[in-house]
């Protein structure tokens, strides 16, 4: 059986005020023509499907056609999770035309999808809340996934039936998954987790969440799952959030985080993106992995110069790319100075001034570089206001109101 795994495609995204729209829909051709030419059978999209919770009408209407172009005509079936981005409403609204092209929706952790075979030879065999099984046309073997929506910690726990303040979220999900693995996985079918959520080897490296996601580790989200939380029945786990991708760990099976399919901040300037397509076969054999590079949309550099003329040269041979662009000069850029840059690229998303004196020393009362992160900005503007920085509680609720706004 052959799955394609893809994540995190955030549609209607826009960086700064640059719509990605038409980015989006070259590099969603893309995974469509990957999807076709390795024939798979099943595409899994784990989540953060689009970016607002309310996104716009252009950016609904591609994800639509996508998804019916994604089934080849009612033979190939899809499932779709909600991830920390999306409204699990708005998420599960289609389903009952969807269900009838092959395509299932699960918003919530408690979702349950209907069972029942399809015109198309696709059926659901069994279902209950976070489970699915899949009979697939041409394999005389199902296909079992358990499906955990991004949901905050407090109704991860209230969904599955668990308000325990103290309770390890981790624990939880952990007797939660090895319940309905121990009651459906068996190794006569082949089995698949698909989550959307903080994943990381326990004593490991933590991994870097994007600069504009929700920091679901922090206030009010999630706590990170560790690998060894997953039942060893799994043969693979589909993971979205982290938009780079990483295997995080291949024990009890590897656990991947596919990638976004565009590069949706400047901190992922120059990532290489991905679709992950899988091959995989009962009795618990180990999945061949095979990770495909996605070539479409605008690549994002930084670039700094210390001359205008240096950066108007480097603008004019690469065009097609969206910058960040500092400048480091001696005063203020002025109207002409902008207007040069602007005429040279179309991918201008900031232009940013690291201004120094006239001695080239640079001075705190002068310059203020700001090609630093937001976070490292507000604790440099609450030190000056307060003579002091902010404690990490405060730090923790301003990263969550400013990703909080990024979704919105």
């Amino acid at each position: 059986m052959k799955i394609l795994h893809t994540a995190d495609w955030h549609l209607g995204k826009r960086l700064e005020k640059f719509s990605r729209l038409n980015e989006q829909m070259l590099v969603l051709e893309e995974i469509i023509e990957i999807a076709n030419t390795q024939k798979v059978d099943i595409v899994l999209i784990a989540g953060d499907l689009f970016d607002a919770f309310n996104p716009p009408t252009e950016a609904v209407e591609l994800f639509y056609k996508t998804l019916k172009r994604l089934t080849n005509n009612g033979t190939r079936a899809v499932v779709a999770i909600a991830g920390n981005h999306d409204s699990p409403d708005r998420i599960e609204a289609p389903d009952p035309l969807a269900r009838e092209c092959g395509i299932f929706f699960s918003g919530y952790p408690d979702t349950q999808i209907a069972v029942g075979e399809l015109d198309n030879g696709i059926a659901v065999l069994r279902s209950e809340a976070g489970f699915l099984e899949l009979k697939i046309p041409n394999y005389n073997y199902p296909l079992r996934i358990l499906l955990t929506p991004y949901a905050n910690e407090f109704r991860l726990k209230t969904f599955l039936g668990n308000e325990d303040d103290e309770a390890e979220l981790r624990q939880i999900l952990q007797q939660q998954w090895q319940t309905l693995a121990n009651t459906y996985c068996d190794n006569k079918g082949v089995n698949i987790l698909m989550a959307h959520l903080f994943f990381m080897k326990k004593d490991g490296p933590t991994p870097t969440e994007p600069d504009d996601e929700k920091p679901i580790l922090h206030l009010g989200g999630a706590q990170a799952i560790y690998s060894q939380n997953i039942p060893t029945q799994m043969q693979y786990v589909a993971l979205g959030h982290l938009h780079r991708f990483q295997i995080i760990d291949d024990k009890p099976c590897p656990i991947v985080y596919s990638s976004s399919p565009l590069s949706y901040s400047f901190a992922e300037a120059q990532q290489q993106k991905y679709v992950v397509v899988l091959d995989v076969e009962p009795n618990g054999l180990p999945v061949k992995i095979t990770k495909i590079a996605l070539t479409q949309g605008r690549p994002l550099h930084r670039k700094k110069f210390d001359e205008i003329s240096e950066a108007i040269v480097w603008l004019q041979e690469n065009p097609d790319t969206l910058v960040e662009l500092t400048l480091v000069t001696n005063d203020y850029l002025t109207a002409e100075n902008r207007k040069q840059l602007l005429n040279a690229h179309d991918g201008i998303i900031t232009i940013i001034p690291e201004i120094k004196n006239l001695n080239n020393a640079v001075s705190d009362a002068q310059s203020r570089d700001l090609n630093q992160n937001i976070d490292e900005l507000f604790v440099e503007f609450f030190n000056h206001k307060k003579g002091q920085n902010p404690n990490i509680q405060l730090l923790d609720l301003f990263k969550e109101i400013r990703a909080q706004s990024n979704a919105e």
